[in-house]
């Protein structure tokens, strides 16, 4: 039996409701998000339930699903706040929920039978027959290892020509560890990152000490910076689709719960652009790979590496002089709104000025370049500049901005 072609969906994280939102106007076939218990990303701002409903509401009525994280390894003082959330998820009716654990699996299928059943790439499913096993359990889909090969995949694949679903990261940060399942993080600082308060002890700048002299720290390797052994690249297939879309995939997924709107924005909208070209036409995704491939630098990255996905990496895909991100653009702000006067309301995320030269990024693939006239509180007082996060300011713009547009700044072009 072959494998039927698939149009795959484009499967964007979203750390608050906000977020999700920009990722639905912006491209998402589909959104991963947690509540605030359950989440393997304790540390993401995380949704409540009134923000979970409005956010499953937003989606569903755009045409998008939602899936819910509930990927912790439970413990047994974990399992009856897990049966109230599921009987809680119940009710909201997202379109499904992502489960590594086998605990957590049977108290979901036993409260909301429902709801499908997304196993995580915490569950290191790296073979056929592990999905198999998964699927004979009612999982709906699998999120294979990160550390499988499209080789892997495609043999998965075969073995299982229709279900269940497969779902593979395809960009975003690495994790050193097999599958995430990571006890760095539980060892060094006492919080686990397989119940979801992860440390990132990957991204620290480590040092040799020899057990006689004490206090003597020695690098790892010879550079006055340090070295950052475990840090890994990001990970990025946008020049490689044909590839995953030969595999077999259903769904590809990006990393990034943590991640800022214009993150989420900038992804989504590229891999939308670039999915959609690919299928419509592949020779006009060859002709624009540069175009993607500049448009996915725009937002903050660690530099780019294929992952597992050709074989083992390298020690080129490690990063050992820094943990510092390659950024482009500053994120300043979401457009919630038009005022009275038909200015742009935003949150404001980071420092800019009147007469700054900024971009307007909107969801259907324009980016304005605009200059900031005037800036006004929200107690209409007018300022020069907008210093502190989280302000409220009211925007005269030279271009005109709306609802859900993201405004950017260059970083070259920051005080």
């Amino acid at each position: 039996m072959g494998i039927r072609k698939r149009k795959p969906e484009l499967l964007i994280p979203a750390g608050s409701l906000p977020v999700l939102k920009t990722a639905v106007l912006y491209g998402a076939d589909a959104v991963y998000i947690g509540g605030e218990t359950m989440s393997l990303r304790a540390k993401a701002r995380n949704f409540t339930s009134e923000e979970m409903k409005e956010g499953i509401e937003f989606a569903h009525a755009h045409g998008k699903k939602v899936y819910v994280t509930a990927n912790i390894f439970a413990h047994n003082g974990d399992l009856p706040q897990a049966e109230a959330y599921f009987r809680e998820l119940r009710e909201l009716g997202p379109d499904a929920v992502l489960i590594s654990d086998p605990g957590m699996f049977s108290i979901a299928r036993r409260i909301c039978p429902e709801l499908d059943i997304h196993i995580s790439t915490q569950a290191n499913t790296t073979n056929y027959e592990s999905c198999r096993f998964w699927e004979s359990m009612g999982a709906a889909r699998i999120v294979t290892a990160r550390e499988l090969s499209l080789r892997e995949i495609s043999e998965i694949r075969e073995h299982l020509p229709e279900h269940p679903e497969i779902e593979v990261f395809v960009h975003g940060a690495m994790c050193i560890s097999y599958s995430g399942r990571c006890l760095l993080s539980n060892y060094l600082a006492g919080r686990d990152a397989n119940r979801g308060a992860c440390t990132h002890p990957c991204r620290w700048k480590y040092a040799v000490m020899e057990e006689t002299r004490p206090g003597e720290y020695m690098p790892v390797e010879e550079n006055e910076r340090g070295t950052y052994i475990f840090n890994s690249r990001d990970l990025c297939m946008i020049d490689h689709l044909p590839d995953l879309y030969a595999a077999g995939i259903d769904s590809f997924k990006v990393e990034g719960r943590m991640k800022t709107a214009l993150y989420v924005a900038v992804c989504a909208r590229t891999y939308r652009q670039a999915m959609d070209d690919y299928e419509n036409d592949p020779a006009l995704y060859a002709s624009r790979l540069d175009v993607y491939r500049e448009q996915i630098s725009d937002c903050t990255y660690r530099r780019f590496t294929t992952g597992f996905f050709y074989g083992k990496p390298d020690q080129n895909d490690q990063i050992y002089d820094s943990n510092t991100y390659v950024k482009k653009y500053t994120y300043l702000g979401t457009v919630a709104e038009t005022d009275g006067l038909g200015r742009p309301v935003v949150m404001q995320k980071n420092k800019f000025s009147t007469g700054d030269t900024i971009e307007i990024m909107k969801p259907d693939g324009r980016d304005l370049t605009a200059s900031v006239i005037r800036i006004t509180g929200k107690d209409g007082a007018e300022q020069p500049s907008a210093p502190h996060p989280g302000q409220e300011l009211h925007l005269e713009l030279s271009e005109a901005a709306e609802p859900y547009d993201i405004l950017r700044m260059k970083a070259s072009s920051l005080h």
